[in-house]
Protein backbone atom coordinates (compact mmCIF):
# COMPACT_ATOMS: atom_id res chain seq x y z
CA UNK A 1 0.00 0.00 0.00
CA UNK A 2 1.27 3.46 -0.86
CA UNK A 3 2.47 5.67 1.98
CA UNK A 4 1.87 8.88 0.04
CA UNK A 5 0.25 11.75 1.93
CA UNK A 6 -1.18 13.32 -1.21
CA UNK A 7 -4.97 13.35 -1.37
CA UNK A 8 -7.30 13.93 -4.28
CA UNK A 9 -10.47 15.24 -2.71
CA UNK A 10 -13.38 14.09 -4.87
CA UNK A 11 -16.74 15.79 -5.26
CA UNK A 12 -19.36 13.75 -7.15
CA UNK A 13 -22.55 15.08 -8.73
CA UNK A 14 -25.26 12.42 -8.92
CA UNK A 15 -25.91 9.36 -6.76
CA UNK A 16 -28.12 6.94 -8.70
CA UNK A 17 -26.90 3.91 -10.71
CA UNK A 18 -23.64 5.41 -11.95
CA UNK A 19 -23.12 7.33 -8.75
CA UNK A 20 -23.30 4.09 -6.78
CA UNK A 21 -20.89 2.36 -9.19
CA UNK A 22 -18.42 5.23 -9.01
CA UNK A 23 -18.71 5.40 -5.22
CA UNK A 24 -17.85 1.72 -4.90
CA UNK A 25 -14.78 2.32 -7.06
CA UNK A 26 -13.61 5.39 -5.12
CA UNK A 27 -14.01 3.42 -1.87
CA UNK A 28 -12.03 0.48 -3.18
CA UNK A 29 -9.28 1.75 -5.45
CA UNK A 30 -6.66 2.74 -2.86
CA UNK A 31 -7.28 -0.42 -0.85
CA UNK A 32 -6.32 -2.50 -3.88
CA UNK A 33 -3.74 -0.54 -5.86
CA UNK A 34 -0.56 1.21 -4.75
CA UNK A 35 -1.03 4.68 -6.22
CA UNK A 36 0.78 8.04 -6.02
CA UNK A 37 -2.29 9.71 -4.48
CA UNK A 38 -5.21 8.70 -2.32
CA UNK A 39 -8.82 9.46 -3.25
CA UNK A 40 -10.90 11.02 -0.49
CA UNK A 41 -14.67 10.90 -0.93
CA UNK A 42 -15.22 14.46 0.25
CA UNK A 43 -18.57 15.63 -1.08
CA UNK A 44 -21.60 14.29 -2.95
CA UNK A 45 -24.29 16.40 -4.60
CA UNK A 46 -27.94 15.82 -5.44
CA UNK A 47 -31.06 17.97 -5.73
CA UNK A 48 -33.10 16.29 -2.98
CA UNK A 49 -31.56 17.03 0.43
CA UNK A 50 -33.04 13.97 2.13
CA UNK A 51 -32.07 11.54 -0.61
CA UNK A 52 -28.56 12.87 -1.05
CA UNK A 53 -27.99 12.81 2.71
CA UNK A 54 -29.00 9.15 2.73
CA UNK A 55 -26.75 8.50 -0.29
CA UNK A 56 -23.79 10.15 1.42
CA UNK A 57 -24.18 7.89 4.43
CA UNK A 58 -24.88 4.74 2.43
CA UNK A 59 -22.16 5.23 -0.19
CA UNK A 60 -19.44 6.53 2.13
CA UNK A 61 -19.11 10.27 1.41
CA UNK A 62 -17.90 12.72 4.06
CA UNK A 63 -20.53 15.38 3.35
CA UNK A 64 -23.29 16.36 0.95
CA UNK A 65 -24.71 19.42 -0.80
CA UNK A 66 -27.67 20.20 -3.03
CA UNK A 67 -25.79 22.83 -5.06
CA UNK A 68 -23.34 21.58 -7.69
CA UNK A 69 -22.11 25.15 -8.24
CA UNK A 70 -20.91 25.19 -4.65
CA UNK A 71 -19.20 21.84 -5.18
CA UNK A 72 -17.20 22.86 -8.26
CA UNK A 73 -15.93 26.10 -6.69
CA UNK A 74 -14.93 24.83 -3.26
CA UNK A 75 -11.23 25.06 -2.42
CA UNK A 76 -11.32 21.66 -0.71
CA UNK A 77 -12.34 19.80 -3.89
CA UNK A 78 -9.70 18.65 -6.41
CA UNK A 79 -11.72 16.30 -8.65
CA UNK A 80 -15.28 16.64 -9.93
CA UNK A 81 -16.96 13.36 -10.93
CA UNK A 82 -20.03 13.97 -13.13
CA UNK A 83 -22.65 11.17 -12.91
CA UNK A 84 -25.74 13.10 -13.98
CA UNK A 85 -28.03 12.77 -17.03
CA UNK A 86 -26.45 14.05 -20.23
CA UNK A 87 -28.32 17.36 -20.32
CA UNK A 88 -26.18 18.71 -17.46
CA UNK A 89 -22.77 17.26 -18.41
CA UNK A 90 -21.60 20.32 -20.33
CA UNK A 91 -22.68 22.94 -17.80
CA UNK A 92 -21.18 21.16 -14.80
CA UNK A 93 -17.99 20.12 -16.58
CA UNK A 94 -17.28 23.54 -18.10
CA UNK A 95 -17.74 25.18 -14.69
CA UNK A 96 -15.48 22.62 -13.02
CA UNK A 97 -12.70 23.02 -15.59
CA UNK A 98 -12.95 26.81 -15.33
CA UNK A 99 -12.52 26.43 -11.55
CA UNK A 100 -9.34 24.40 -12.08
CA UNK A 101 -10.80 21.02 -11.08
CA UNK A 102 -9.82 17.72 -12.66
CA UNK A 103 -12.92 16.14 -14.22
CA UNK A 104 -14.18 12.62 -14.75
CA UNK A 105 -17.41 12.74 -16.80
CA UNK A 106 -19.66 9.80 -17.57
CA UNK A 107 -20.43 8.79 -21.15
CA UNK A 108 -21.62 9.88 -23.59
CA UNK A 109 -19.71 13.12 -23.10
CA UNK A 110 -22.69 15.35 -23.95
CA UNK A 111 -26.09 15.42 -25.60
CA UNK A 112 -24.95 17.31 -28.70
CA UNK A 113 -21.85 17.74 -30.82
CA UNK A 114 -21.80 21.45 -30.00
CA UNK A 115 -21.65 20.71 -26.27
CA UNK A 116 -18.98 18.05 -26.77
CA UNK A 117 -16.89 20.44 -28.86
CA UNK A 118 -17.06 23.07 -26.14
CA UNK A 119 -16.09 20.52 -23.49
CA UNK A 120 -13.15 19.18 -25.52
CA UNK A 121 -11.91 22.71 -26.20
CA UNK A 122 -12.17 23.64 -22.52
CA UNK A 123 -10.33 20.44 -21.57
CA UNK A 124 -7.52 21.28 -24.00
CA UNK A 125 -7.18 24.74 -22.47
CA UNK A 126 -7.26 23.37 -18.93
CA UNK A 127 -4.67 20.72 -19.79
CA UNK A 128 -2.12 23.46 -20.47
CA UNK A 129 -2.60 24.52 -16.84
CA UNK A 130 -2.16 20.97 -15.53
CA UNK A 131 -5.87 20.19 -15.18
CA UNK A 132 -6.80 16.71 -16.42
CA UNK A 133 -10.06 15.32 -17.76
CA UNK A 134 -11.36 11.90 -18.79
CA UNK A 135 -14.60 10.37 -20.06
CA UNK A 136 -15.91 7.27 -18.28
CA UNK A 137 -16.07 4.46 -20.84
CA UNK A 138 -15.60 1.75 -18.22
CA UNK A 139 -15.68 -1.29 -20.53
CA UNK A 140 -12.19 -0.40 -21.74
CA UNK A 141 -11.08 -1.42 -18.24
CA UNK A 142 -12.43 -4.97 -18.26
CA UNK A 143 -9.18 -7.01 -18.27
CA UNK A 144 -10.35 -9.30 -21.09
CA UNK A 145 -11.28 -6.32 -23.28
CA UNK A 146 -7.90 -4.70 -22.59
CA UNK A 147 -6.17 -7.96 -23.47
CA UNK A 148 -8.22 -8.10 -26.67
CA UNK A 149 -6.66 -4.77 -27.62
CA UNK A 150 -3.19 -6.14 -26.87
CA UNK A 151 -3.72 -9.13 -29.16
CA UNK A 152 -4.70 -6.78 -31.99
CA UNK A 153 -1.82 -4.36 -31.29
CA UNK A 154 0.68 -7.25 -31.20
CA UNK A 155 -0.40 -8.31 -34.68
CA UNK A 156 -1.85 -11.64 -33.57
CA UNK A 157 -4.94 -11.10 -35.75
CA UNK A 158 -3.08 -9.72 -38.76
CA UNK A 159 -4.99 -7.28 -40.95
CA UNK A 160 -8.36 -6.46 -39.37
CA UNK A 161 -11.17 -7.10 -41.84
CA UNK A 162 -14.40 -7.33 -39.85
CA UNK A 163 -15.70 -5.78 -36.63
CA UNK A 164 -19.01 -7.05 -35.26
CA UNK A 165 -20.52 -5.42 -32.18
CA UNK A 166 -23.84 -5.72 -30.38
CA UNK A 167 -25.19 -4.35 -27.11
CA UNK A 168 -28.62 -5.72 -26.25
CA UNK A 169 -30.96 -5.05 -23.33
CA UNK A 170 -34.68 -5.54 -22.72
CA UNK A 171 -35.60 -3.31 -19.78
CA UNK A 172 -38.20 -1.24 -21.67
CA UNK A 173 -39.91 -4.05 -23.63
CA UNK A 174 -43.09 -3.63 -21.55
CA UNK A 175 -45.09 -0.78 -23.13
CA UNK A 176 -46.31 0.14 -19.63
CA UNK A 177 -42.79 0.90 -18.47
CA UNK A 178 -42.87 4.61 -17.52
CA UNK A 179 -41.43 7.55 -19.41
CA UNK A 180 -38.20 7.93 -17.41
CA UNK A 181 -35.54 10.49 -18.29
CA UNK A 182 -33.60 8.04 -20.46
CA UNK A 183 -36.55 8.05 -22.88
CA UNK A 184 -36.56 11.83 -23.29
CA UNK A 185 -34.28 13.44 -25.87
CA UNK A 186 -33.86 16.72 -23.97
CA UNK A 187 -32.51 14.81 -20.97
CA UNK A 188 -30.67 11.86 -22.56
CA UNK A 189 -29.73 13.15 -26.00
CA UNK A 190 -30.64 9.84 -27.64
CA UNK A 191 -31.89 6.42 -26.63
CA UNK A 192 -30.22 3.06 -27.11
CA UNK A 193 -27.78 4.73 -29.50
CA UNK A 194 -26.17 7.04 -26.93
CA UNK A 195 -26.85 5.00 -23.82
CA UNK A 196 -25.37 1.66 -24.91
CA UNK A 197 -24.34 2.19 -28.54
CA UNK A 198 -21.73 4.69 -27.39
CA UNK A 199 -20.05 1.90 -25.42
CA UNK A 200 -19.57 -0.42 -28.40
CA UNK A 201 -18.44 2.47 -30.61
CA UNK A 202 -15.74 3.40 -28.10
CA UNK A 203 -14.79 -0.18 -27.28
CA UNK A 204 -14.34 -1.31 -30.89
CA UNK A 205 -12.30 1.77 -31.78
CA UNK A 206 -10.17 1.24 -28.67
CA UNK A 207 -9.61 -2.46 -29.35
CA UNK A 208 -8.81 -2.10 -33.06
CA UNK A 209 -6.99 1.24 -32.97
CA UNK A 210 -9.18 2.25 -35.94
CA UNK A 211 -11.72 5.07 -36.10
CA UNK A 212 -15.13 4.95 -37.74
CA UNK A 213 -15.14 7.19 -40.82
CA UNK A 214 -18.65 6.69 -42.21
CA UNK A 215 -21.96 4.99 -41.43
CA UNK A 216 -25.29 3.94 -42.88
CA UNK A 217 -27.93 3.62 -40.18
CA UNK A 218 -31.54 2.92 -39.26
CA UNK A 219 -33.20 3.61 -35.92
CA UNK A 220 -36.62 2.74 -34.56
CA UNK A 221 -38.86 3.71 -31.67
CA UNK A 222 -41.16 0.73 -31.10
CA UNK A 223 -43.27 2.20 -28.28
CA UNK A 224 -43.99 5.83 -28.96
CA UNK A 225 -46.18 6.71 -25.96
CA UNK A 226 -45.58 5.69 -22.34
CA UNK A 227 -47.18 6.36 -18.97
CA UNK A 228 -45.75 9.22 -16.99
CA UNK A 229 -43.84 8.15 -13.87
CA UNK A 230 -45.74 8.24 -10.60
CA UNK A 231 -45.92 11.80 -9.35
CA UNK A 232 -44.92 13.29 -12.71
CA UNK A 233 -47.91 15.56 -13.15
CA UNK A 234 -48.26 19.31 -13.41
CA UNK A 235 -45.11 21.39 -13.49
CA UNK A 236 -42.86 18.40 -12.77
CA UNK A 237 -44.02 16.70 -15.93
CA UNK A 238 -43.40 19.84 -17.95
CA UNK A 239 -39.91 20.26 -16.53
CA UNK A 240 -39.15 16.63 -17.35
CA UNK A 241 -40.13 17.30 -20.95
CA UNK A 242 -43.00 14.89 -20.73
CA UNK A 243 -46.46 16.41 -20.72
CA UNK A 244 -48.57 19.57 -20.47
CA UNK A 245 -48.95 21.31 -17.11
CA UNK A 246 -52.50 20.08 -16.62
CA UNK A 247 -51.18 16.53 -16.27
CA UNK A 248 -53.81 15.09 -18.59
CA UNK A 249 -51.27 13.91 -21.16
CA UNK A 250 -52.34 12.34 -24.41
CA UNK A 251 -55.20 10.62 -22.62
CA UNK A 252 -57.03 13.97 -22.63
CA UNK A 253 -58.09 13.54 -19.02
CA UNK A 254 -59.39 9.98 -19.53
CA UNK A 255 -57.08 7.33 -18.04
CA UNK A 256 -53.44 7.53 -17.06
CA UNK A 257 -51.43 10.44 -18.42
CA UNK A 258 -48.88 9.52 -21.05
CA UNK A 259 -46.00 11.23 -22.77
CA UNK A 260 -44.19 10.86 -26.06
CA UNK A 261 -40.97 8.87 -26.27
CA UNK A 262 -38.54 11.14 -28.11
CA UNK A 263 -35.53 8.84 -28.44
CA UNK A 264 -34.71 5.67 -30.35
CA UNK A 265 -35.38 2.22 -28.89
CA UNK A 266 -32.90 0.56 -31.26
CA UNK A 267 -30.16 1.55 -33.68
CA UNK A 268 -28.46 -0.59 -36.34
CA UNK A 269 -25.68 0.60 -38.62
CA UNK A 270 -22.86 -0.50 -40.85
CA UNK A 271 -19.58 1.37 -40.84
CA UNK A 272 -16.14 1.67 -42.37
CA UNK A 273 -13.05 2.10 -40.22
CA UNK A 274 -10.00 4.10 -41.23
CA UNK A 275 -7.82 0.97 -41.32
CA UNK A 276 -10.03 -0.61 -43.96
CA UNK A 277 -12.22 -2.83 -41.78
CA UNK A 278 -15.96 -3.26 -42.34
CA UNK A 279 -18.10 -3.10 -39.21
CA UNK A 280 -21.66 -3.74 -38.06
CA UNK A 281 -23.23 -2.35 -34.89
CA UNK A 282 -26.54 -3.05 -33.15
CA UNK A 283 -27.79 -1.36 -29.99
CA UNK A 284 -31.25 -2.21 -28.68
CA UNK A 285 -33.22 -1.95 -25.46
CA UNK A 286 -35.91 -4.23 -27.00
CA UNK A 287 -33.96 -7.49 -27.25
CA UNK A 288 -36.29 -9.62 -25.14
CA UNK A 289 -34.36 -11.85 -22.74
CA UNK A 290 -31.10 -9.92 -23.07
CA UNK A 291 -30.24 -8.04 -19.88
CA UNK A 292 -26.81 -6.55 -20.57
CA UNK A 293 -25.44 -8.47 -23.54
CA UNK A 294 -22.41 -6.68 -24.98
CA UNK A 295 -20.44 -8.72 -27.53
CA UNK A 296 -17.54 -7.76 -29.82
CA UNK A 297 -15.94 -10.01 -32.45
CA UNK A 298 -12.88 -9.04 -34.49
CA UNK A 299 -11.87 -11.04 -37.58
CA UNK A 300 -8.42 -10.61 -39.08
CA UNK A 301 -6.21 -12.26 -41.69
CA UNK A 302 -4.38 -14.32 -39.03
CA UNK A 303 -7.10 -14.96 -36.50
CA UNK A 304 -10.20 -13.84 -34.62
CA UNK A 305 -11.05 -12.82 -31.07
CA UNK A 306 -14.39 -12.55 -29.25
CA UNK A 307 -15.34 -10.71 -26.04
CA UNK A 308 -18.70 -11.31 -24.36
CA UNK A 309 -19.57 -9.19 -21.33
CA UNK A 310 -21.75 -11.98 -19.91
CA UNK A 311 -18.49 -13.98 -19.69
CA UNK A 312 -16.30 -11.01 -18.88
CA UNK A 313 -13.35 -12.99 -17.53
CA UNK A 314 -12.90 -14.82 -20.84
CA UNK A 315 -11.81 -14.34 -24.44
CA UNK A 316 -12.28 -16.67 -27.37
CA UNK A 317 -9.18 -16.63 -29.58
CA UNK A 318 -8.68 -18.31 -32.95
CA UNK A 319 -5.09 -18.52 -34.20
CA UNK A 320 -5.09 -19.31 -37.93
CA UNK A 321 -1.29 -19.70 -37.94
CA UNK A 322 -1.44 -22.94 -35.97
CA UNK A 323 -1.41 -26.30 -37.81
CA UNK A 324 -4.80 -27.20 -39.27
CA UNK A 325 -5.15 -30.14 -36.90
CA UNK A 326 -4.84 -27.80 -33.90
CA UNK A 327 -7.05 -24.96 -35.06
CA UNK A 328 -10.21 -23.95 -33.26
CA UNK A 329 -11.38 -21.24 -30.88
CA UNK A 330 -9.46 -21.36 -27.60
CA UNK A 331 -10.93 -20.16 -24.31
CA UNK A 332 -8.56 -17.83 -22.47
CA UNK A 333 -9.42 -17.26 -18.81
CA UNK A 334 -8.19 -13.72 -18.17
CA UNK A 335 -7.37 -14.02 -14.46
CA UNK A 336 -3.57 -14.44 -14.42
CA UNK A 337 -1.43 -11.95 -12.56
CA UNK A 338 0.18 -10.93 -15.84
CA UNK A 339 -3.16 -10.08 -17.45
CA UNK A 340 -4.23 -6.40 -17.51
CA UNK A 341 -5.24 -5.01 -14.09
CA UNK A 342 -5.25 -8.47 -12.47
CA UNK A 343 -2.06 -8.26 -10.41
CA UNK A 344 -3.87 -6.58 -7.51
CA UNK A 345 -6.76 -9.03 -7.28
CA UNK A 346 -7.11 -12.76 -6.60
CA UNK A 347 -5.17 -15.95 -7.44
CA UNK A 348 -5.53 -17.22 -11.03
CA UNK A 349 -8.98 -18.59 -11.81
CA UNK A 350 -10.71 -16.41 -9.20
CA UNK A 351 -12.94 -14.22 -11.34
CA UNK A 352 -13.83 -10.54 -11.01
CA UNK A 353 -17.04 -8.67 -11.94
CA UNK A 354 -18.67 -5.63 -13.51
CA UNK A 355 -17.82 -3.29 -10.63
CA UNK A 356 -14.09 -3.90 -11.06
CA UNK A 357 -14.11 -2.03 -14.37
CA UNK A 358 -14.90 1.17 -12.45
CA UNK A 359 -12.16 0.49 -9.90
CA UNK A 360 -9.70 0.11 -12.78
CA UNK A 361 -11.04 3.35 -14.26
CA UNK A 362 -10.37 5.23 -11.03
CA UNK A 363 -6.91 3.66 -10.80
CA UNK A 364 -5.96 4.95 -14.24
CA UNK A 365 -7.47 8.38 -13.57
CA UNK A 366 -5.73 8.86 -10.20
CA UNK A 367 -2.41 7.73 -11.63
CA UNK A 368 -2.67 10.13 -14.57
CA UNK A 369 -3.69 13.11 -12.43
CA UNK A 370 -1.03 12.44 -9.80
CA UNK A 371 1.77 12.03 -12.35
CA UNK A 372 0.69 14.74 -14.78
CA UNK A 373 -0.06 12.26 -17.57
CA UNK A 374 -2.94 12.50 -20.03
CA UNK A 375 -5.74 10.09 -19.05
CA UNK A 376 -7.63 8.18 -21.72
CA UNK A 377 -10.20 8.30 -23.11
CA UNK A 378 -9.76 12.05 -23.28
CA UNK A 379 -12.55 14.51 -23.99
CA UNK A 380 -11.20 14.64 -27.55
CA UNK A 381 -11.65 10.85 -27.77
CA UNK A 382 -15.18 11.19 -26.37
CA UNK A 383 -15.93 13.96 -28.87
CA UNK A 384 -15.01 11.57 -31.66
CA UNK A 385 -17.55 9.07 -30.31
CA UNK A 386 -20.11 11.90 -30.17
CA UNK A 387 -19.43 12.65 -33.82
CA UNK A 388 -20.11 9.01 -34.71
CA UNK A 389 -23.40 9.15 -32.77
CA UNK A 390 -24.28 12.31 -34.69
CA UNK A 391 -23.44 10.69 -38.03
CA UNK A 392 -25.63 7.68 -37.16
CA UNK A 393 -28.52 9.99 -36.25
CA UNK A 394 -28.17 12.01 -39.45
CA UNK A 395 -27.94 8.87 -41.58
CA UNK A 396 -31.10 7.43 -40.04
CA UNK A 397 -32.96 10.70 -40.56
CA UNK A 398 -31.92 10.67 -44.22
CA UNK A 399 -33.14 7.10 -44.71
CA UNK A 400 -29.94 5.05 -44.29
CA UNK A 401 -27.93 7.44 -46.45
CA UNK A 402 -24.15 6.96 -46.26
CA UNK A 403 -22.88 9.64 -43.90
CA UNK A 404 -19.29 10.63 -43.26
CA UNK A 405 -18.08 11.12 -39.68
CA UNK A 406 -16.57 14.53 -39.12
CA UNK A 407 -12.92 14.30 -37.95
CA UNK A 408 -12.70 15.11 -34.25
CA UNK A 409 -9.41 16.98 -34.54
CA UNK A 410 -11.02 19.53 -36.82
CA UNK A 411 -13.37 20.57 -34.01
CA UNK A 412 -11.04 20.83 -31.02
CA UNK A 413 -9.17 24.07 -30.39
CA UNK A 414 -7.61 25.24 -27.19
Amino acid sequence: MSTTDRQLRVGMVGYAFMGAAHSQAWRTVNRVYDLPARARMALICGRDAGKVADAADRLGWDAYTTDWRELVTRDDIDVVDVCTPGDSHAEITLAALAAGKHVLCEKPLANTVAEARAMAAAAATAEAAGVRSMCGFNYRRVPAATMMRQLVADGRLGVIRHVRATYLQDWIVDPQFPLVWRLQKDRAGSGALGDIGAHIIDLTQYVTGQLITGVSAVTETFVKERPLPAGSSGLAATVDGAEPADGTGSAGGHGPATGTVTVDDAAVFVARLDGGALATYEASRFATGRKNALRVEINGSLGSVVFDLERLNELEFYDATRPAAEQGFTRILVTEGGHPYMSAWWPPGHIIGYEHSFTHQMRDFIEAVATGADPAPSFADALQVQLVLDAVTRSAELGSSWTEVEPALATVAA
